[in-house]
């Protein structure tokens, strides 16, 4: 077994380099132990993955804290894996709150998470600029107070929420990493350009990307030359995973047929990523 401060250990020194490296999004414990068989060295939740296994939608505060934190805690117990945590806008409106959800959180076994500022209102999606900063500020204080080195991700969700704002991000992008915050995250950033700006707005510290939206055309390798350090898929595999599903229900119900078997992964493949990683 590996300590967390060993875990915390080595999943900062990934966001320290060199190189750039891909921080998958599991959305269950099977999912995280075939990322970890695969050779992958981190993992991070995804709030979108987790909503859809529970039959509901994300972003709208249908998914409880106490929810999120049971779900992180079977993905940090699946593997040996550093974990990191798509926490939304941890679960409160208020700095205290904010603070709470980042202890509750490694208390789990996680070694990082995140804060958005991203509100769950949609008559008023981003918290205002002072206050979102103030949410960071006090999301840094609980991490430093934690005895391993808890890393913090701040999101700025402009783009993501119908506000595509690039200098209104990077305002509070800066703004989150004078604050603290270990790495920088804007998801959706509409291209290469954008994503090179904001690494170079906060270098040195490392920005995250989100790869594997519909004809992104992001690669490891476009993305490591914009300056790059972390990329993460978000809910992408997940839908992946929904996709072939579908596929196969709607043959079923369409055609008559079960042709999709023949794609299908072998059982004993997927019960042998079990088996071998298996506690």
């Amino acid at each position: 077994m590996i300590s967390q401060f060993e875990k915390a250990t080595q999943f900062r020194a990934l966001h320290e380099g060199p190189g750039t490296f891909v921080i998958p999004n599991p959305w269950d414990a099977g999912s995280a132990r075939i990322l970890a068989a695969l050779g992958f060295k981190c993992l991070a939740t995804t709030s979108a993955g987790f909503a859809f296994t529970l039959g509901r939608r994300d972003g709208e505060g249908l998914v409880t804290r106490d929810e999120m934190l049971g779900h992180c805690r079977a993905i940090v117990e699946a593997t040996d894996l550093p974990v990191s945590a798509d926490l939304e806008n941890c679960f409160g409106d208020d700095p205290e709150t904010v603070a709470e959800t980042i202890r509750m959180a490694a208390a789990t076994g996680l070694v990082g998470g995140s804060v958005e500022d991203a509100t769950g209102d949609s008559g008023h999606p981003i918290y205002d600029f002072t206050h979102a900063v103030e949410r960071v500020a006090a999301a840094v204080e609980a991490a430093r107070s934690l005895p391993f080195p808890f890393t913090l991700v701040a999101r700025a969700e402009n783009f993501l929420h119908g506000r595509p704002d690039l200098d209104d991000t990077l305002l509070r992008l800066e703004a989150f990493a004078a604050a603290g915050a270990d790495v920088l995250y804007a998801p959706c950033l509409p291209g290469l350009d954008a994503i090179k700006t904001v690494c170079t707005a906060v270098a040195p510290k490392p920005v995250n990307a989100l790869a594997a939206r519909k004809g992104d055309g992001l690669t490891i390798e476009n993305l490591a030359a914009a300056g790059v350090r972390r990329i993460s898929v978000g809910s992408a595999l997940n839908r992946a995973a929904f996709g072939a599903f579908l596929r196969a229900a709607r043959e079923i119900q369409e055609k008559g047929t079960f042709s999709f078997g023949d794609d299908a992964v072998a059982f004993a493949e997927i019960s042998g990523f079990m088996a071998g990683l298996a506690k």
